[in-house]
């Protein structure tokens, strides 16, 4: 059986429209509330929201189904997706849930969904999950409907768990930093970590209104970043997403640091102390060519999951791996989080920034990446990668990349798209490459 709601991050879409309305989280909550029922104890949800206006529709839709199945319902406010993991952990819950559509536009929402010990579900729960959405429910008699509360401390707990990421001697005295929130779930945790550590923050996307999450802020959305840390002569920038999971960096001269880059800084650092573990890392297929290089030349491996956080967390767990991330700024570093967290990541190359001495330019451009291009096609139906002449223009940019490069050619979890990519020595072959493919794309359309 395959997913019909949840993509590669949960379920997404555009509000009041498919699957994103109000009754449909309802169900959502009264499936996965049944789902998790284990024992007899009074089980309980936490569940976080970024700062979108329909995540005061969503998050009530959610609560009526969970307390309409007798699950207790623990409501944090705007939070970072990852501090709903660490609380649903924390706080012995049965499951965690984040409504978030991550780095979309404030019209597209979602729902994350976390298990009792911080980590996303895998496909076999969300199938079942579906699967008892399209049920009839049983409802929890009257005596047994769940209660639903607020907590005030969920900001402070999780600011004094991300700084635990950081050794208890290190301070970020006389570091200007730029963080921009992206108006979104981070707005408040992250300048204040960071503040706390002792670093002279200039915040930006930090005065969300509902509809400006990820609106020219944001990692999705630097330039606004790139001319504040210029401006104010600060010594690097931190761009977190709508839902702060994901960390882009510029450095002091306003020049981008995507995934990669990062990672390749913290497994060097990592291997050079002695606490990375696996022997290499975990990213994924979008991942440069470049920093699989460089790891081969510290004699570390790139073990390549398909997009999604949660597959580069699978391979993670499978082959013992602390490190692992995503090319567009997932980090997930798992002696600190079951998840991307932008803001530990963050505070880690911030960390290591004041441990070095170097400026930002010179630490966190670790490697050469190769020339890569990546274009999206949008279509509207249909599967357009069986079309037949696409296939053949595919075979033959695999057929003269062999061996000097890479192409990667996928439809979108979340989105209408499909996404092809390419990457060899060559930057002109690159581009003859993608430009074919998504031509072949469009006319299959």
């Amino acid at each position: 059986m395959t997913r019909k709601l949840f993509g590669t991050d949960g379920i997404r879409g555009r509000t009041n429209a498919g699957a994103m309305t109000a009754a449909m989280a309802m169900k959502v909550g009264q499936a996965a509330g049944r789902h998790f029922v284990r024992g007899g104890h009074r089980h309980r949800v936490v569940i976080g929201k970024d700062t979108r206006l329909s995540g005061y529709m969503m998050e009530s839709a959610l609560v009526a189904g969970f307390t309409s199945v007798g699950i207790d319902v623990i409501m944090t406010g705007p939070l970072p997706t990852p501090a709903i993991a660490l609380l649903t952990r924390e706080m012995r819950a049965d499951l965690g849930v984040m409504i978030s559509a991550s780095h979309n536009l404030f019209a597209d929402n979602g729902i994350k969904l976390f298990g009792p010990d911080g980590f996303k579900l895998s496909d076999e729960a969300e199938i079942e999950i579906e699967r008892l959405i399209d049920t009839d429910i049983p409802l929890a008699p009257a005596e047994l409907i769940g209660r639903a509360r607020r907590i005030e401390d969920a900001r402070g707990r999780y600011i004094h768990a991300v700084k635990q990421s950081v050794a208890a001697e290190l301070r970020f005295d006389g570091l200007k930093v730029v963080v921009d929130c992206a108006n979104g779930a981070a707005y408040q945790v992250a300048p204040s970590a960071i503040w706390e550590l002792g670093a002279d923050v200039v915040a930006l996307g930090v005065t969300p209104n509902g509809t400006n999450i990820n609106d020219g802020v944001g990692s999705t959305a630097i330039a606004a970043l790139q001319a504040k840390v210029v401006e104010e002569g600060a010594d690097i920038g931190i761009a977190l997403d709508g839902d702060a999971d994901r960390l882009i960096v510029v450095d002091e001269k306003g020049r981008a640091v995507d995934g990669d880059q990062i990672m390749a800084l913290i497994a060097g650092r990592m291997q050079d102390r002695g606490s990375l573990t696996g022997g290499g890392i975990v990213a994924t297929v979008m991942s440069n060519l470049g920093l699989e290089r460089y790891l081969g030349g510290r004699g570390l491996d790139l073990v390549r999951a398909k997009v999604g956080d949660r597959y580069v967390l699978e391979a993670m767990k499978a082959g013992g791996y602390n490190v692992g991330g995503e090319q567009s700024g997932h980090m997930i570093l798992l002696d600190y989080a079951t998840t991307g967290d932008g803001t530990v990541a963050a505070l880690r190359v911030l960390a290591s920034l004041v441990r070095s001495g170097k400026p930002a330019s010179e630490l966190l451009h670790v490697f050469d990446p190769v020339p890569q291009l990546l274009k999206n096609v949008r279509y509207e139906g249909g599967k357009p990668l069986e079309n037949a002449q696409v296939q053949a223009v595919i075979a033959e940019a695999e057929a003269s990349l062999a061996g000097k490069g890479r192409l990667v050619i996928r439809p979108s979890g979340t989105e209408p798209v499909i996404r092809v990519m390419a990457e060899g020595d060559d930057q002109g072959q690159v581009e003859q490459v993608v430009d074919a493919i998504c031509e072949a794309v469009r006319a299959a359309v």
